[in-house]
């Protein structure tokens, strides 16, 4: 089951400790936050010169997968392995494979904005949240619990997994147009990612340090509230 959500006082947008390297500006380095937090990650493809920087012709999803086949397997939180990546693909962005350390759940922006006032007003602690090429993703706790090892070694047992109507992998995003659960088997970009269309990836918030992923039912049932009073008024 997913973790419980504690209680906390409310927290101003983007704000929060971090043990991420700072830039010189002071602000926490995006990206080195999502690996300090715990959070694997790995390069993917970006823009270059108004196509992929993968260089496949007639790339189907330019800009939006990452750059490796074996995503799920290299995606990593070691931060010297991020350091040379960084140096091998200069221009990458990176995602976040979901469904083992976390999960998350994906609506449109002005879903979102309302979403986690609504969370924070109420005095409840949510975990990272993104703002992606118009679209806010809320960090939960995963569906599978990591420490349970359904004997192959993998650390997941399958019967404490449960589907969802709302399951989105990157290739059913069209799909799920208003409310998106990525969790195993998919990803999301993190910041400071470019899309296609020249938006940068940002943090709207964080939480301060040590504070558990939220209950993924208890955030995705304010975010049918507030998709239910947008589909109504």
């Amino acid at each position: 089951m997913p973790r419980s959500w504690r209680p906390a006082k409310h927290r101003k947008r983007d704000h929060g400790a971090s043990r991420a390297a700072a830039r010189p500006d002071g602000i926490p380095d995006p990206l080195e936050r999502v690996v300090t937090a715990g959070f694997a990650v790995v390069p993917a493809a970006a823009p270059r010169g108004g196509s992929c920087s993968c260089d496949r012709v007639g790339c189907p999803t330019p800009a939006a997968h990452p750059l490796s086949r074996a995503w799920q397997v290299e995606a990593g939180t070691d931060l010297e392995q991020l350091a040379r990546w960084r140096v091998r693909h200069p221009e990458a962005n990176y995602v976040t494979p979901t469904g083992k350390t976390h999960s998350v759940l994906d609506v449109p922006e002005r879903v979102g904005v309302d979403a986690l006032q609504r969370i924070l007003v109420a005095g409840m602690a949510p975990g990272p949240v993104a703002e992606v090429e118009g679209r806010y993703l809320f960090f939960v706790a995963p569906r599978t619990l990591p420490d349970v090892d359904g004997g192959d070694g993998d650390g997941d047992d399958d019967d404490e997994w449960w589907s969802s109507s709302l399951d989105c992998r990157p290739d059913t995003l069209e799909e799920h147009p208003g409310l998106r659960w990525h969790d195993r088997g998919s990803y999301v970009f993190v910041p400071p990612s470019v899309s296609m269309s020249g938006r940068t990836a940002r943090w709207v918030y964080w939480p301060v340090e040590g504070t558990p992923l939220p209950d993924a039912v208890v955030v995705l049932e304010v975010l049918a509230d507030v998709i239910a009073e947008f589909s109504t008024a």
